[in-house]
């Protein structure tokens, strides 16, 4: 057994999850603690050199949460990873690393409308800044690259239109400028989607949305491949130079393929403090076991919701992936090979007033600033998520305001159609 790979199904109920020793208890305890006992003054200093893996302090590691991180790294197939307080969280934990005043980086257009302000607006207080293009114009991308940037940045499966981004195309034209490719896999989850079978450096999440599944806490994570030469220039002094804020300690010359994540605990979590709480973690941890069976489900409800949609005269447009009319349905197969997500956007007839009303009308969905829970969801992201940008910019990240934005749950399909069909009644009457 020991030999054999073990199947996704397996592996997001096992992995990270050993009896605990103490009690022999099966399912990873809720580590309820802010500090460890060290066993002596040796003890803490080689745990506060990097010399020893253990544990210190709850905002740095914690047993509950360090098994979430392990569970996800598997799933992803990655190196190393590190939970942190929510999806934004990830974001920052990401590039925190890899960044410095005056760097930027490039970034899809089509973002989450919170991702879409964070990268526009508030990394600018850090002297960052971003370069949002068209991810699938190759030549777009290539000329937003120049000798400041420091990461490419996309989304699988794109929030919230459901695109799908061609991550090989966009992993070569990263490495071919020496850059890492992170790549928001939260949408498609580890089971619908790799990213780093395409070539992607890091991966993040929102444990909020698929992962935990049930809209009960905040997560993220940040997935690292252990796969980038972060020595090959001088773009990177944080990983491959002396860290002035560890010690003088080189993180890629001592811990090579272990270095960002090590690195994302020992600086990035130490002095951002963007702590995931170990209960939090337990209910992610509890929510993956049932990951690709709850994705399943939701594919194929997304898929008969969306053809029941895309057969109506009351709906201009559907943004669905899964759909023989997507431009992106080519891409399934090598991208998203177990389906194509349960998240897009439908264009209704009548504009923003009957998006109102729609989003009014529904008696199953509700109307929350969430996705991928076990309910269906939806939003109106022109009057909510994505608010705060222009009308060009709600555009192109395809929230127009006769757009609403439906996160398929995965109750019966039958009654998901049925509710749609009556709220579509008002709406447009």
């Amino acid at each position: 057994m020991s030999d054999r790979e073990l199947s996704f199904d397996t592996k997001q109920i096992h992995a990270g999850a050993n009896p605990d020793p103490a009690t022999g208890a099966r399912q990873v305890p809720i580590y309820q603690t802010t500090a460890y006992v060290f066993k002596d003054a040796d003890h803490a200093a080689r745990l506060f050199n990097l010399q020893e893996v253990g544990y210190i302090y709850s905002r740095l590691t914690n047993p509950t949460v360090a098994a979430l991180a392990e569970r996800i790294t598997h799933l992803e197939g990655g190196a190393g990873g590190i939970c942190c307080s929510s999806g934004h969280a990830a974001q920052i934990m990401a590039l925190f690393p890899l960044m410095m005043p005056g760097c930027n980086i490039v970034a899809s257009s089509r973002l989450y409308g919170g991702s879409y302000t964070q990268f526009t607006q508030t990394i600018k207080r850090f002297g960052w800044s971003a370069t949002l293009v068209d991810i699938d114009d190759a030549d777009a991308v290539k000329a937003a690259i120049d000798e400041n940037t420091r990461a490419i940045f996309c989304e699988s499966i794109a929030n919230p239109g459901g695109h799908i981004a061609d991550l090989d195309a966009i992993s070569a034209i990263a490495d071919d400028a020496g850059l890492p490719l992170i790549v928001d896999n939260t949408s498609a989850t580890p089971y619908l989607c790799n990213p780093f079978k395409h070539g992607a450096t890091l991966v993040v999440h929102s444990t909020t949305k698929y992962l935990t599944g049930n809209g009960t806490v905040t997560g993220g994570a940040v997935i690292d491949s252990g796969k980038f030469d972060w020595s090959a220039s001088d773009k990177f002094p944080s990983l491959s130079q002396p860290e002035p804020a560890y010690h003088g300690l080189n993180f890629h010359e001592a811990l090579g393929p272990m270095a960002f994540t090590f690195h994302s605990i020992a600086v990035g979590l130490r002095d951002l403090g963007m702590t995931m709480n170990p209960q939090g973690a337990h209910y992610t941890l509890m929510g993956i076991e049932t990951l690709s069976l709850r994705m399943d489900k939701h594919v194929a409800n997304a898929q008969k919701a969306a053809k029941w949609l895309e057969d109506d005269d009351r709906i201009e447009k559907v943004t669905y992936a899964g759909l023989e009319s997507s431009p992106y349905y080519d891409r399934i197969a090598r991208i998203c090979p177990n389906g194509a997500g349960a998240l897009f956007t439908v264009a209704v007839k009548g504009g923003y007033d009957a998006c109102v009303k729609l989003v009014d009308s529904l008696e199953l969905f509700s109307h929350v600033a969430n996705l991928g829970d076990a309910r269906s969801l939806i939003i109106h992201s022109a009057s909510t998520t994505h608010r705060q940008l222009t009308d060009e910019q709600r555009e192109a990240a395809g929230a127009a305001d006769n757009v609403v934005r439906l996160s398929i749950g995965i109750e019966n399909a039958d009654d998901i159609i049925a509710d749609l069909d009556q709220a579509l009644t008002k709406a447009t009457a």
